[in-house]
């Protein structure tokens, strides 16, 4: 059973003193897929609890991998007035103790500055401040997804963290693979999440 190493705990609690733990202001990051590889740049120093939170979990599991599971497209929401472009997935917690998972503060984006634009990593959730281990990553710019848009009938928006900065072929090829509904059939494997 794999826990969050000592390192990175101390580095993700003290979230009232978050300021002093921002070492650099950005870090790089691979999302190694069966499809191909994700670069991504995570803005620690804009949002540091949500990055911090994704790193924790990079640091712990991220060789295990996870999944690339659900697809949204133009044409398949057809419950939805306000229409986004993404895919979700999240971290292989198979070997993880999931009684350590605390659901994080949420960043919102107009506290951080980074809104939802074409490669964006974002935190997803339910109701604000249920952060976990699922993230996304949008294809094409999605401001109803920044504070203060209508597509979570909250207007709280998601927490943006970084930015695709290599691969987003790779996310519009996973985007585009054979889905039942809004869930990939079968899910897109991630090899491996890791630092650069």
């Amino acid at each position: 059973m794999k826990t969050i190493p000592l390192l990175l705990t101390l580095m993700i609690l003290p979230l009232n003193n978050m300021d002093a733990q921002i070492q650099p202001d950005t870090l790089a990051i691979v999302i190694r897929t069966s499809a191909g590889d994700i670069h991504a740049e995570l803005y620690a120093a804009k949002a540091p609890v949500t990055c911090y939170n994704f790193l924790s979990y990079t640091e712990a599991v991220g060789r295990e991998g996870g999944e690339f599971y659900r697809t949204v497209t133009l044409q398949n929401q057809p419950d939805k007035k306000v229409l986004i472009e993404v895919i979700q997935g999240g971290f292989n917690l198979t070997h993880f103790d999931t009684t350590l998972i605390q659901p994080i503060p949420l960043e919102r984006t107009n506290v951080t500055g980074l809104l939802h634009k074409n490669g964006t990593l974002s935190m997803a959730r339910s109701q604000p401040d249920s952060g976990t281990t699922e993230f996304f990553i949008c294809i094409n710019d999605q401001p109803s997804l920044d504070f203060g848009g209508n597509r979570n009938p909250d207007g709280q928006g998601f927490a943006a963290f970084g930015r695709v900065t290599k691969g987003m072929e790779i996310v519009k090829k996973i985007q585009q693979s054979p889905a039942e509904g809004q869930s990939l059939t079968p899910p897109v494997k991630i090899l491996e999440i890791l630092t650069e």
